[in-house]
């Protein structure tokens, strides 16, 4: 059985949709079918979940029209029977008439969720038009995870029961990503862009043939498209390669998707949904590592600097204390280097976490902060590699190994 994964952009529309039938009927029949939230779905839910935690109902009710519209302009240009998402539909609006309940992270993930849920209800009901054997899972109750709202974490065990129970090998599965449950039934995600992962865990527990991620570009690039004019195709990836890529950040593959997928051996395939008889990248059991360069960027990085308020070293004991304020925030760090009597971490700009972070990290520490920073990785780097991401910008900081080097910078 294979399983495929497709993002938002490749159904942000009914051609969109109508491509990915197209696809699972020339090359899964009997798949199973991950599928994210519908075009920027996501971002537009995230901003109803924090105009509904500021009781700001002007708002809501703008993005609940949008998302609305937006779905309903999706179903005009498809067949099926929709009934299933204009429930759905109701029942978010109706859930955003009261107060929200709970802490915002769990708020997050009873609102964002449901994007995929709708994505798929639609999905589903298109293929089962098209004379497509098709059958709606709900991840929700496939993928157990503990109550990490944001950032669930898989009950392996009960998640493999679940889903071998449920999937039907015989036909298609339209299963949500990014989504889960814990075990007293509230809902959970698994991490922004999260649903590559949730590929991999069907796949894991399925024993899958291959995993394939339809994206809008050729496979995986040595760069972002964004940043350089003359990226190469990466046509074959080592699992070790792919998951420090994806590390540091290279946004084509979720970072926690290679390691299951590495201990079955199965294969991954980032293809393009545009032309699908283009091989792509394959990412497996390869002998050779990377040769050429690859570029990671990040922006609206924040460089923050500690130094403890009694002059002592940075030794185990504050380290521990800092390490426990950025996991009691949710802040994951990307760079982080010392001396005896300073830290320094560099982190995503997150609004929504960083204002706690640092009044925590106030406690203990002198803190100091620049914002507006760029994180650059090389992978496999030279001096020439180096210089060339250095045009107009000024270093903050510098970090080298044998195989990668991290730099931090401002635009001159």
């Amino acid at each position: 059985m294979k399983v495929f994964k497709f993002g938002g952009a490749s159904v942000k529309d009914a051609a969109g949709v109508q491509n990915l039938a197209r696809i699972v009927r020339q090359q899964g029949m009997k798949s199973a079918v991950i599928v994210s939230a519908m075009g920027k779905t996501t971002n537009a839910l995230e901003e109803l979940v924090w105009a509904w935690i500021a009781n700001e109902r002007p708002t809501v009710d703008a993005k609940l029209t949008q998302v609305r519209a937006y779905h309903e302009g999706i179903m005009a240009g498809l067949t099926g029977d929709f009934s299933a998402v204009y429930q759905t539909l109701a029942g978010l609006e109706s859930l955003t008439t009261s107060a929200p309940a709970g802490g915002t992270d769990e708020v997050y993930d009873q609102i964002v969720s449901l994007g995929e849920v709708l994505s798929t209800q639609i999905i589903a009901a298109h293929l089962q038009r098209a004379g497509i054997p098709t059958r709606w899972l709900d991840a929700r109750q496939l993928v157990r995870t503990d109550v990490t709202f944001r950032e669930g974490k898989v009950d392996w065990t009960e998640t493999k029961k679940r889903i071998i129970d449920a999937v039907d090998k015989q036909q298609v599965s339209i299963i949500q990503g990014f989504i889960g449950q814990a075990a007293d039934g509230r809902t959970t995600t698994l991490g922004r862009e999260g649903s590559d992962y949730s590929a991999a865990i069907v796949a894991f527990c399925l024993n899958a043939e291959s995993v394939t991620i339809w994206k809008d570009v050729p496979g995986v690039l040595n760069a972002d498209p964004k940043w350089f004019d003359d990226t190469v195709l990466l046509q074959r990836i080592t699992y070790q390669d792919a998951i420090e890529l994806a590390y540091y950040g290279a946004t084509v593959i979720h970072p926690k998707t290679i390691k299951p997928l590495q201990n079955k051996h199965i294969p991954l395939y980032v293809r393009s949904f545009i032309d699908t008889e283009a091989p792509g990248t394959m990412i497996g059991d390869i002998g050779q590592h990377l040769t050429t360069p690859s570029f990671i960027f990040k922006v609206n990085q924040l460089l923050i600097s500690l130094h403890p308020t009694d002059f002592s070293f940075i030794a185990e004991d504050n380290l521990s204390r800092i390490f426990g304020r950025f996991a009691q925030a949710g802040v994951k760090i990307n760079l982080m280097q010392n001396t005896a009597i300073s830290f320094s971490v560099v982190v995503d700009n997150d609004q929504t976490r960083i204002k706690s972070l640092l009044d925590m990290l106030r406690q203990d520490f002198q803190v100091s902060y620049n914002d507006g920073l760029e994180l650059i990785t090389i992978r496999y780097y030279d001096q020439s590699t180096i210089d060339r991401v250095l045009v107009n910008k000024r270093l903050l900081l510098e970090q080298k190994s044998r195989y990668t080097v991290q730099l931090v910078v401002k635009e001159a």
